[in-house]
This record gives structure tokens, C-alpha cells and sequence, in this order.
């Protein structure tokens, strides 16, 4: 009898053990949704290694918590992206979705996530809609508005006196937002502003325009491969040593390799490079480095930063992401450490941070890196936050 009465309590032990909250907690299901195939998949891929960085040295958890990450290819594509997002929500029931790599993909999906109230901890796109009138109290974007790199670079080439300057961009919305950023600083008129086709990786006809032009500098944004074309192109042109390239993410750790020594000089513009000098930027490099043996860009900084958001906010609700208002709250404080060092959330759900400039340099290690030369904006905010009514 007491044999039997010791073996029931030993069972009631362990069912109580197993029925503790650390051991039933569920784990959370986050969607990654980024571009990993065709010419741009460096970005996406490069989105995904920041976040599963931190993830997998945190046991792949975030906050305490077990977290699903489930991976969705949108192949920069606005309806695959619709297509993966909406099994996200209504099949596997994602409360939280992360990644996406470009504007347009952005655009497609963002009323979609917003509307089921799923969270959007986005980690690179950040078209003017969002961040003015279609904002959303579910968006939290750990990269930047698109075109607040351009304004600095605006700011820059405006100080330094530069004229007659020739501008390049994809024709997607992102490339619109980075030119209009960087003509809101830059004041002179412009010598010519060119848009071509998003997956183009010719540029040789844009080329000839530049040469016939004879600007003091050109300005180009081309994101992933297509930046890797057209510096190798320009340089092969022969005009990197007799036009100044400035850009915004066409010189960054992926497309450097790629370019090769004719990318020393190249200024560029961005919220962070590996050069900063805080614990968790050094930190995040130092790791990064170490599991996938080359210098992180900013896409894996920035969905590294989206990481660390998300553990800060799972833990301060105990894993209850279910209830939304604390959530909001949790992800609005952004209480964690960025690897660009402060880190606000203005009204609309997009940093306030500072906004650099940088030149491409040889590391002490002879390396091709970037090295941070100027800040022209501190604690800076995008342009579209007053036309958000949060």
C-alpha cells in the first residue's frame, strides 16, 4: 500500500514538473519573409544570418522563450510575397513576422500583416508610405526610412561644395525615396536623374550618359547585385579616379569582395558600419565574423538589432505576445542595445538614430571595409513622421 501510495505521488510529482510554465511554455512562432534567390538574395540571406546570429547564441530563444522561425523565400516578388505572408498568418498562425527585403514587397504586404493586428519587426525596408500616412501602431522597423542614408550623403556632397551632379536609382519605390533624400539636402540643380529597370544589371548605356554629362560626381543607389554591377562597371569605365561615386548601399560588406580594389575611395551613407566603436556593435562583429567567416553588412546589423528587440519585448510579457497592448508597449520602450548605439522609436514606428558617412578603406587586417568619416545627422528623424497620426 505504501509502496503504491509512494509511486502515485511520485507520478503526481512529475506531472506538476511537466505542467510548470517554464516547462509548458509553447514556443513562439515568428515568419521571416525575405528575398533568398535571383540577384538580390545576398540581402535577404543576409537579413536571415543577423537574426539567426543572435537566435541560435541564445539557444533559439528570445526573451526565455523557444521561438519557431519559419523562412519564406518572396524572391523580391510582390505577389509571392502576399502569397507566403498570408500562409504565415492564416495557416501557422504567426503573431509576429520579421524580414522583408524590399519596398515593393513591403508595400504588398504591410496592410495585409497590420490589419490581422500580427506584428511586423521589419529589418530593411522602409518606403514613405509606411512611415507617414499608412503607419501602423503593428510596424516596428529596426533599419531606416528609405531615404534618410540619402540625405546625408545630400548633406554631404552639399558641404563639399559638389555641383552638376548626375543621380542613379532602380525604378521602384525605394530608389524614388532615396533620391528624393538625397535632393532634400543636395541643393544644386542636378545634372541628370536616371531610373532603370529593377532587375537590370547592364549599365553601360547610364554610363555613357554620365560621360556625356561631366558632373562633378554621381550619386547611386543599387541594392545587393546590381550595386556590385554597376560599380564594376563604372569602374571599368574607367571613371572612378575622374568622377567621385557616391552612393547609399552599393559599397557594404557583401558587394565589396565582389568590386575589388577599385571600390577604395567610394563615399557612402547608412545608420551603421563595422568601424563602430560600442560593446555590442564590436560585440555583434566579433561574433558574426567568427560563424560565417566574412564582415557583416548593414542588413545582417540591422535584423540582428531586430533580434534583440524582440527579446528585450518577449521578456518584458513573459512570453504573452498574445497580449497585444503589453506587446505594443514592450516593443515601443526599445529597450535593448543597438549595435548603432542609441536607438529611440519616434511616433511612427521608425528609428531615431544617427545618419552617417563613409569611405571605402583597406581594414588594418587589408581588408576592403568601411570607415566612418562624417555624422551629419544626430538623433535624426525621418521626413514622413508628421503625416503619421500615431
Amino acid at each position: 500500500m505504501k509502496d503504491a501510495l509512494r509511486s502515485a505521488l511520485a507520478a503526481s510529482a512529475l506531472t506538476l514538473a511537466f505542467c510548470s510554465p517554464s516547462m509548458a511554455q509553447e514556443p513562439i512562432k515568428i515568419g521571416f519573409v525575405g528575398t533568398l534567390s535571383g540577384p538580390t538574395a545576398a540581402v535577404g540571406q543576409e537579413q536571415l544570418d543577423g537574426f539567426k546570429l543572435f537566435l541560435d547564441a541564445n539557444g533559439g530563444k528570445l526573451g526565455g522563450v523557444p521561438i519557431e522561425l519559419l523562412q519564406e523565400d518572396s524572391q523580391m516578388k510582390p505577389d509571392t510575397a502576399r502569397q507566403v505572408v498570408r500562409s504565415l498568418v492564416e495557416r501557422e498562425k504567426v503573431p509576429i513576422i520579421t524580414g522583408v527585403s524590399f519596398s515593393n514587397e513591403m508595400l504588398a504586404i504591410h496592410k495585409y500583416i497590420t490589419d490581422k493586428e500580427v506584428f511586423l519587426v521589419g529589418s530593411n525596408a522602409g518606403p514613405s508610405q509606411i512611415a507617414g500616412k499608412q503607419c501602423s501602431p503593428y510596424q516596428f522597423i529596426t533599419s531606416w526610412q528609405g531615404d534618410q542614408a540619402a540625405e546625408a550623403v545630400g548633406q554631404y556632397a552639399q558641404e563639399k561644395g559638389l555641383k552638376n551632379i548626375v543621380v542613379l536609382a532602380p525604378n521602384y519605390q525605394a530608389g524614388k525615396d532615396i533620391v528624393q533624400g538625397f535632393k532634400r539636402y543636395y541643393k544644386e540643380p542636378l545634372a541628370d536623374e536616371i531610373y532603370t529597370a529593377l532587375t537590370q544589371l547592364d549599365f553601360s548605356a547610364e554610363i555613357s550618359q554620365v560621360v556625356a554629362a561631366q558632373p562633378d560626381a554621381v550619386f547611386a543607389f543599387f541594392p545587393g547585385g546590381l550595386g556590385v554591377a554597376f560599380a564594376k562597371q563604372y569602374a571599368q569605365a574607367g571613371l572612378m579616379d575622374k568622377i567621385p561615386l557616391l552612393s547609399t548601399f552599393v559599397t557594404d560588406a557583401l558587394s565589396l569582395p565582389a568590386i575589388g580594389d577599385s571600390a577604395l575611395g567610394i563615399i557612402s551613407g547608412g545608420f551603421w558600419a563595422p568601424d563602430f566603436d560600442n560593446a555590442q556593435s564590436r560585440k555583434f562583429v566579433e561574433a558574426f565574423e567568427a560563424k560565417y567567416k566574412r564582415i557583416p553588412s548593414n542588413y545582417a546589423a540591422q535584423s540582428y538589432d531586430a533580434a534583440l528587440l524582440l527579446d528585450s519585448a518577449i521578456a518584458k510579457v513573459n512570453g504573452n505576445v498574445e497580449d497585444k497592448k503589453a506587446f505594443m508597449a514592450a516593443l515601443k520602450a526599445a529597450d535593448f542595445d543597438s549595435v548603432r548605439g542609441d536607438f529611440s522609436f519616434g511616433n511612427n514606428g521608425f528609428p531615431v538614430q544617427g545618419m552617417h558617412v563613409m569611405e571605402v578603406v583597406k581594414d588594418a587586417q587589408g581588408r576592403l571595409n568601411l570607415k566612418t568619416i562624417a555624422t551629419p545627422f544626430k538623433k535624426y528623424q525621418d521626413a514622413y513622421h508628421e503625416q503619421c497620426e500615431l
